[in-house]
């Protein structure tokens, strides 16, 4: 199953797109600190066409953020295969760092989206609110599992009352980035 090519969203509006995403669960990852809670992603389309990313998330009550560059993979095509590019570490940003961004799954009103990549190590599972359905939940870990995902490794982001822009100290040392390498 996780040989097959995986099927991408056709035709994405990005202008409705972009906005405010809060990332319901993800598989976990080296570059994500493992107790962020209230993670979220905003997104915003530049004059050129390509798309600047905003991740963030709270670690020991300090906001974590780093920021980038999305743009469509094939600027041809009409799938949802992104390549984002950030430049790490955050404290100073010196290396470009690029992955894959592919959108497998998103509903007719983008309100919530399932987001992948083709070595089906990373999956994140998003919403436009910082809760989801049950039911949308499950249709979309039952869409990533046919779509060849271990979805036995799905972790949900703990999400309480959305933070206020900037709220929170931030950590401006890039902490969480070095704590994430060493995987605490």
């Amino acid at each position: 199953m996780a040989n097959k090519e995986m099927e991408v969203v056709r035709g994405i509006d990005l202008k409705r797109y972009m906005g405010r995403w809060y990332e319901i669960a993800s598989f976990p990852s080296s570059f994500q600190p493992k107790d962020g809670v209230n993670t979220r992603a905003t997104y915003t389309l530049n004059e050129d066409g390509t798309v600047n990313v905003l991740n963030e998330t709270w670690s020991d009550g300090k906001r974590g953020y780093i920021e980038g560059t999305a743009y469509k993979a094939d600027p041809k095509s009409d799938e949802a295969k992104l390549k984002v590019k950030f430049y790490v570490p955050p404290f100073l940003p010196i290396i470009p760092v690029v992955g894959d961004y592919w959108v497998l799954y998103l509903d007719d009103d983008y309100q919530y989206a399932l987001i992948g990549q083709p070595s089906r190590r990373y999956l994140w599972i998003l919403c436009r609110q910082n809760i989801m359905d049950e039911e949308v939940y499950e249709m979309l870990i039952e869409k990533a599992r046919e779509e060849g995902y271990d979805v036995t490794k799905l972790h949900k982001t703990p999400q309480d009352v959305p933070p206020q822009e900037e709220e929170g100290p931030v950590d401006t040392k890039g902490i969480w980035w070095i704590k994430s390498i060493l995987g605490r």
